[in-house]
């Protein structure tokens, strides 16, 4: 057996060692639709906080999740899955790694802080994925939609209409079914305190403004809907 083989042999073990213990598959299952705090981990399992720092090392170790800083308070860290590691998992265990299924809302809302290119890049990732309408606002919006977030959504084939950016209260009362509000921003999520049902933490593309930075955050969104979607499933 060669080296390479070898190698990944271990780091599938390995895996799958840090995933033989029921917290460490609840922290896998509420990472699978949202990042999250390690104080917001140890409120949502009921896990005291000492007893999860340990549970989250070792996954971390096993490179199956990871720590983003908050572009917000840098002094919280965001835990997140790393799917590229756990996806190929799904399926292949007894009790497959498919997430909480999730009730369907009447509506998504995608919310950022001046709702000018993360969240209306989410918003129209989610319509080309989903018949659950969709609509997106800010905590603090800007004046326009940043033209990066225009042209990246144009590159991609999505429909992004160059709408004035709305506060959160000025999208309308939910539909029947209630809102799932999904704050893709730090600072959103943390203008809101608790307020939201799920957080993505990703990066501000206008913070670069490059053509790279704003396509980096489009396949995190792409990849973060495309697991979020299944989940869905229609209240009858």
């Amino acid at each position: 057996m060669n080296a390479e083989r070898t190698a990944t042999l271990q780091q599938r073990a390995a895996v799958y060692a840090a995933l033989a213990d029921p917290t460490r598959l609840q922290v896998v299952d509420v990472l699978t639709v949202g990042d999250a705090a390690s104080s917001e981990l140890s409120s949502r399992l009921g896990t005291p906080s000492n007893l999860l720092a340990h549970h989250l090392k070792i996954l971390e170790a096993a490179g199956v999740v990871e720590r983003r800083r908050s572009e917000g308070d840098r002094r919280r860290s965001y835990w997140r899955l790393v799917h590229g590691v756990v996806g190929p998992l799904v399926g292949t265990l007894a009790c497959p790694l498919a997430g909480p299924a999730l009730e369907a809302p009447g509506r998504i809302v995608f919310v950022c802080t001046a709702n000018t290119a993360r969240s209306h890049l989410a918003a129209a990732l989610w319509r080309a994925a989903s018949d659950i309408p969709v609509t997106s606002a800010g905590t603090h919006p800007g004046d326009r939609i940043a033209r990066g977030a225009l042209a990246t959504a144009g590159r991609h084939g999505l429909d992004l209409p160059d709408i004035a950016p709305r506060r959160l209260d000025e999208i309308g009362r939910p539909p029947r079914g209630g809102d799932l509000l999904i704050t893709v921003c730090d600072r959103a999520h943390e203008d809101l305190a608790g307020a939201d049902d799920l957080h993505w933490s990703v990066p501000d593309p206008a913070a670069g403004g490059t053509r790279a930075a704003f396509d980096r955050v489009h396949d995190e969104l792409a990849d973060r809907i495309r697991v979020t979607t299944p989940l869905l499933r229609r209240a009858s």
